[in-house]
């Protein structure tokens, strides 16, 4: 039985150009656009992020890895070992072709485990990588 609500996403190009002639210039930018948020390789349409907007992630990110110390080296020896399982998990296989920043995103799992172990033993690692007591 067909959907009586079918969603705009799963329409055929056809049926939105249908669409389109019978509600005017405004549907058809709206099913375009809708077609292209649907499509993997449809247009970019967002802007791309101003300096100030990617500073702000920038700290936003550190204020999270920040956190996600905190909590490790709070957390029981179990959730350290499944963020180094994780860390492992998302590790390219062998035979497959390693995405660079899947390896690098891998690394900095360990390294927030490992600076969260430091946090644990006393041991915080100046900017030098030097450790200090």
């Amino acid at each position: 039985m067909p959907d009586k609500n079918p969603n705009s996403r799963d329409r055929s190009p056809q049926r939105q150009t249908v669409s389109a002639g019978r509600g005017g210039d405004r549907k058809v930018k709206a099913s375009s656009i809708q077609a292209n948020l649907a499509s993997d390789n449809g247009p970019e349409i967002t802007p791309p992020l101003s300096d100030a907007e990617l500073v702000q992630l920038r700290v936003r990110v550190i204020a999270l890895e920040n956190i996600v110390i905190a909590l490790l080296a709070q957390a029981p020896e179990r959730h350290l070992e499944l963020a180094r399982e994780m860390a492992v998990y998302i590790s390219p296989r062998q035979g497959f072709t390693p995405h660079p920043m899947t390896v690098h995103a891998a690394a900095e799992m360990n390294s927030l485990v490992r600076r969260a172990d430091a946090f644990r033993t006393g041991e915080q690692a100046g900017w030098d990588g030097a450790k200090t007591e």
